[in-house]
């Protein structure tokens, strides 16, 4: 199999789809003759012409509004937000139009939109380019959630997302776009090309939106993460010799409740990680379910470790970021609990 960075298993995912099906569409701002800002649509203009990936005007409720429309009327946007801190002028499309189309209409249309979002900070972006806005998407019934970690869910899961009949969320962590990031910003950056995940087959094949993956089995205790945090997790069960399982969510809703409540039952311990705000983010609608469903299995309380309640700041961005030893020091808390 050849091997992937994210982009590249991004933009086969998008061009193995429109090879396939003509109603497959690609637009959003510069993602049409430059290729992306980070170059996952590069390409694909060229080949496919400038009907089907081309560039919008710097307006997302427009570019999110017009995708709408097409996907009512039968094709199927993969749409670019280019950082996902800039997608709330389109939330109200996205509430009100894009999840409820389905409902509204009895069923007599659907919304077959993916949109998009590069998401997450370590990159020196700032508070304008860092966010991690998954838990709005989350609480809209209508929506699915999607934030792949690596290279090989990332083309299964985007070519499942376009062939999905439903708006689809898809938010690709920026930092994980080149390589696997453990959180150790001081060391020397890791390409995609030496780890396994990288392995990407070639052509057509999906992964299942709703199921989750267990990347580390273990019986102290249970690691929920998505994204960037899943190799941050890695690194610090490795550091502290803690016998932790990971599970990678990959899909945020559906949520694989299944794989989790196995995983909590068995080790008695969670803790959940990650990037965005800790007030209202995704592990607090993780710690309830896990709460419910594991309340007699569970000795220790539920951990989480997640972004500070500030915007994402730039100066301080390593201190913002839950980072391995943040992370270490909450799984030695919990297992000594």
């Amino acid at each position: 199999m050849p091997r992937m960075s994210m982009v590249e298993a991004i933009r086969d995912a998008m061009d193995v789809m429109m090879a396939r099906d003509e109603t497959v569409v690609i637009f959003g701002e510069d993602v049409g003759y430059f290729g992306g800002v980070f170059r996952c649509t590069y390409g694909l203009q060229q080949k496919y012409g400038t009907s089907r990936c081309f560039d919008t005007p710097v307006s997302e409720s427009g570019i999110v509004g017009t995708a709408v429309g097409m996907a009512a009327y039968g094709l199927r946007p993969c749409i670019e937000i280019q950082f996902a801190d800039y997608v709330y002028p389109a939330y109200d499309q996205i509430v009100s139009e894009a999840a409820r189309l389905r409902y509204r209409s009895n069923g007599e249309f659907t919304c077959p939109l993916v949109i998009r979002m590069p998401t997450g900070g370590g990159i020196f972006g700032g508070q304008t380019h860092s966010q991690s806005p998954e838990s709005l998407f989350t609480h809209v019934a209508g929506l699915k959630t999607v934030v792949p970690s690596n290279p090989y869910d990332a083309k299964g899961l985007l070519i499942a997302a376009i062939e999905d009949p439903d708006p689809v969320i898809f938010l690709e962590p920026k930092r994980l776009y080149n390589g696997p990031f453990d959180g150790h910003h001081d060391r020397p950056v890791t390409s995609w090309s030496k780890h396994e995940a990288s392995d990407v087959p070639g052509g057509h094949f999906t992964l299942p939106l709703g199921k989750a993956s267990v990347v580390r089995e273990g019986t102290a205790v249970t690691v929920l993460a998505y994204g960037t945090m899943v190799h941050v997790v890695q690194a610090a069960a490795a550091e502290t010799g803690i016998d932790a399982e990971i599970i990678d969510l990959r899909t945020l809703l559906p949520l694989d409740l299944d794989t989790v409540v196995d995983s909590v039952r068995k080790t008695g311990r969670c803790v959940i990680v990650h990037e965005a705000t800790l007030t209202s983010g995704f592990g607090a609608e993780l710690a309830a379910l896990v709460q419910e469903t594991c309340f007699f299995h569970l000795e220790a309380p539920i951990a989480r470790v997640a972004g500070w309640d500030t915007p994402y700041p730039h100066a301080q961005e390593w201190d913002y970021f839950p980072g391995p030893d943040r992370v270490g020091r909450a799984l030695l808390e919990t297992v000594e609990a």
